[in-house]
């Protein structure tokens, strides 16, 4: 039996795309020109929805700092946009949270691939030559 699509799962979705949508056609500061939003967690009350972004050039927290507050300020902007174009009762309140597990991916593919590195170098000395 396939697994039901809960309504706060589909209000996730819609908050992600329309969202991704009004950063990149609505907002002009500078900061937010390489966000993009990569998922939307929302209550069961569908009153308070966490959305996950990430930057291009940020992979910690840290560094991606002034853009989430740039979008928790605008986020009662954002809110009354997608609730002029939506057709929900109540939007719930947004709050924007860095997604690490973007940097966490390219840090564990840098590993993997010295390692594969370090492993080939050491097949290579191994060898005798003439025997590949």
């Amino acid at each position: 039996m396939a697994k039901e699509y809960s309504r706060t799962e589909r209000v996730g979705d819609m908050l992600q795309r329309e969202l991704a949508s009004l950063i990149q056609t609505e907002m002009r500061d500078p900061r937010v020109a390489m966000v993009n939003i990569t998922g939307a967690q929302v209550s069961r009350d569908l009153s308070h929805a966490r959305v996950f972004f990430t930057v291009l050039d940020a992979d910690t927290a840290e560094s991606a700092k002034p853009t989430t507050e740039v979008l928790n300020k605008a986020s009662g902007f954002l809110r009354a946009q997608i609730a002029k174009d939506s057709t929900m009762r109540t939007v719930p309140s947004l709050r924007f949270v860095f997604d690490e597990s973007v940097g966490r991916g390219r840090h564990l593919e840098g590993l993997i691939r010295r390692a594969k590195e370090a492993d080939q170098a050491m097949l290579g000395a191994n060898s005798e030559p003439g025997e590949e």
